[in-house]
């Protein structure tokens, strides 16, 4: 190894989502030149996950593939294949699924989060999930073999209605029975809200709120009032859990098992491990910022910018961040779109219909092309992330 090598500061972030990957990128790109940082990035898959496609691969709809090394030539970054399987803070080490063990001077802590599978009996076993393309090709292959019957969707948050809807267009044979605690769109603007049931009603999906599902089975669900609601296939979209691995590695975390971070995105138990994205448990003056690629792009890169200042001897500045909208796809030619104020709530601006789906797809269902706007930035670049208010750092020097 040589003097330059030896000197580098090693930068590991763990998973390649939008956040991570916003972090991998923004470090690569401001110090390709300088050669006095090394940024390792590890994940899975060497194909990028865009989550907010997955209901569209459920239904048999290609997608375009993402490549990650591709994304990476030229930036000096690594992508390192496996998965985590422990940290360990004290001493800076990371393990993955072969037995490698990872070193670092700072870690980047972006495993996101999965479907909550263990809260409810038999989803594990008898529901289906939008975590990752695996899972979602799964549900596709069932759909197609269906020919007619029901499917129920758990969960009436938005994941669940932009599923149901996609299911009822793209298979208008099959009953598709929308379950939840509350109403589809109860947050938005009552303008919004009435485009979104009129959506789901032309689509003939039956929408029952106000219900909990307290058991899955091998063909429906049983509800809390004992009743039960047959289906051919139950898609699981209620609550969300992070892995264990950093209430394991010792890392101060929160009733969900997220990280607890300072205002500089760090661990207040290990300054030098940053969380971000869904891993995260972020306060904010309206409260703890909840899982989006609209939050969680800009908490990759404030990650990167406060990293790079500690290096450079200063003390990071705090992230800043208020929401700007809440795109909901109702099939290919239909969407809403809530505008909000900084907190999420919601303001009376609305998009409906076909410039809603266009606008959807626009800002929020293509990261590509800002990923790749990132990879060319300058040393002291600013960055503007899609769909939020994001009090940037203009500069590392």
């Amino acid at each position: 190894m040589n003097a330059t090598a030896a000197r580098r500061h090693e930068v590991l972030v763990l998973g390649a989502g939008y956040a991570g990957l916003s972090a991998t990128i923004q470090l690569a790109a401001r110090t390709r030149k300088r050669g006095h940082l090394r940024v390792t990035l590890v994940n899975p898959y060497e194909t990028f996950t865009e989550r907010l496609r997955l209901h569209m691969t459920a239904t048999g709809q290609e997608t375009a593939a993402m490549s990650i090394p591709e994304l990476l030539d030229g930036t000096g970054a690594v992508l390192v294949r496996g998965w985590v399987t422990a940290v360990d803070p004290g001493a800076r080490t990371v393990r993955i699924d072969d037995d490698r063990v990872l070193r670092y001077d700072t870690l980047v802590y972006g495993l996101g989060s999965a479907a909550d599978t263990a809260a409810v009996p038999g989803v594990e076993d008898h529901a289906y999930t939008l975590d990752g393309p695996e899972d979602a090709a799964l549900l596709a292959d069932r759909l197609a073999g269906l020919g007619g019957g029901s499917v129920v969707v758990g969960g009436s948050g938005l994941t669940g209605v932009e599923a149901a809807a996609e299911i009822a267009e793209r298979y208008p044979e099959l009953r598709v029975e929308l379950l939840g605690r509350r109403e589809p769109g109860a947050d938005m603007h009552p303008k919004a809200k009435a485009h979104l049931d009129a959506a789901l009603a032309r689509l003939g999906v039956r929408v029952r709120a106000g219900v909990e599902v307290a058991k899955v089975l091998p063909h429906g669900v049983e509800l809390a009032d004992g009743s039960t609601v047959q289906a051919a296939a139950v898609l699981w979209t209620s609550g969300t859990r992070v892995p264990p691995l950093a209430a394991a590695a010792g890392l101060t975390v929160d009733e969900r098992g997220r990280v607890v971070t300072d205002s500089a995105l760090r661990s207040v138990s290990h300054p030098d491990v940053y969380a971000v994205g869904d891993a995260a448990a972020i306060r904010q003056g309206y409260g703890v910022m909840h899982g989006t690629c609209q939050g969680g792009m800009p908490t990759g890169v404030h990650a990167a910018l406060s990293i790079l200042r500690v290096v450079a001897g200063k003390e990071p500045r705090p992230f800043r961040f208020g929401y700007y909208h809440t795109p909901v796809s109702l099939g290919r030619n239909d969407a809403v779109v809530q505008f909000t104020r900084p907190d999420d709530g919601p303001r009376r601006i609305v998009l409906t219909g076909r410039r809603a789906a266009k606008y959807k797809e626009t800002v929020s269902a293509a990261p590509w092309a800002t990923f790749a706007r990132m990879k060319k930035l300058p040393a002291s670049g600013a960055f503007w992330p899609h769909g939020g208010r994001y009090t940037r750092t203009r500069s590392t020097k």
